[in-house]
């Protein structure tokens, strides 16, 4: 299953309308992400404040990751706050990145209050889209120096952290999933190994094998389906073939 590197903004330096900073809402959104991410199987490592843009591309680059998501929020510059929109942003060559971009900005139409203010971005010079060995984009959400955009942002939290997991999971091509309780539960086959597959179906490639009388940690049910973890491997498994 995929694991991304999640990159909220790091600028504790620019003050929202209204109160708080970029780092602060974009954290808040990163935070209200993770239970979707793991939800859906969904694997991530993720920046801290205390970080910078370069240390987190540093991060990401240090790993195998399948893609890099930076969030942030806009600002005009001017302090007049007279702009409002959504920018995603991608690297001109890679195709991953635009394909990525292309669906955050169809999926963040349903949901920003100006649909024909969301548009995606080329751009050569944004080291989180440039600089990183994963396909990455950049999101810039609104722009918290302008009252309603920021309000709208602070207002929608969850909603703005589902609707980017359900971009990820629409590129990865696998199901988004509400989080659920999380618990344990045990491999009960004949003896053989338990197939692991990367989506909710006998047709969806193996990723991985679970001996039998192995505990598993589920993250999601489905009537006939498993997402659980086992060890570093996260997929789909039959749940006749589980008990708990």
């Amino acid at each position: 299953m995929p694991i991304i590197y999640l990159s909220p903004s790091t600028q504790e330096y620019n003050p929202y309308i209204g109160g708080g900073t970029e780092e602060y809402y974009m954290n808040l959104i990163a935070d209200a992400m993770e239970p979707y991410l793991t939800a859906s199987g969904i694997r991530f490592s993720r920046n801290t404040p205390e970080m910078t843009a370069a240390s987190s591309i540093r991060a990401s680059n240090s790993g195998n990751y399948d893609f890099h998501l930076a969030l942030h929020s806009n600002a005009t510059g001017t302090g007049d706050g007279s702009m409002r929109g959504t920018d995603v942003y991608y690297y001109p060559t890679s195709m991953k990145g635009k394909i990525f971009a292309e669906i955050a900005a169809a999926n963040l139409r349903l949901i920003y209050p100006l649909p024909d203010k969301v548009r995606t971005v080329s751009t050569t010079s944004i080291g989180e889209v440039a600089k990183t060995k994963a396909p990455a984009s950049l999101i810039e959400l609104a722009y918290h120096d302008n009252r309603q955009d920021a309000d709208w942002i602070r207002n929608n939290i969850d909603e703005i952290a589902q609707n980017l997991v359900l971009s990820l999971t629409e590129y990865f091509g696998i199901p988004f999933n509400s989080p659920q309780p999380i618990f344990t539960a045990t491999v009960a086959t004949a003896g053989s190994n338990l197939n692991i597959r990367y989506n909710p179906s006998l047709t969806a490639p193996i990723i991985g094998k679970i001996p039998n009388g192995a505990e598993v940690t589920v993250y999601h049910t489905r009537p006939e389906w498993l997402l659980v973890g086992y060890g570093d491997q996260v997929g789909y498994v039959s749940r006749r073939y589980v008990q708990f």
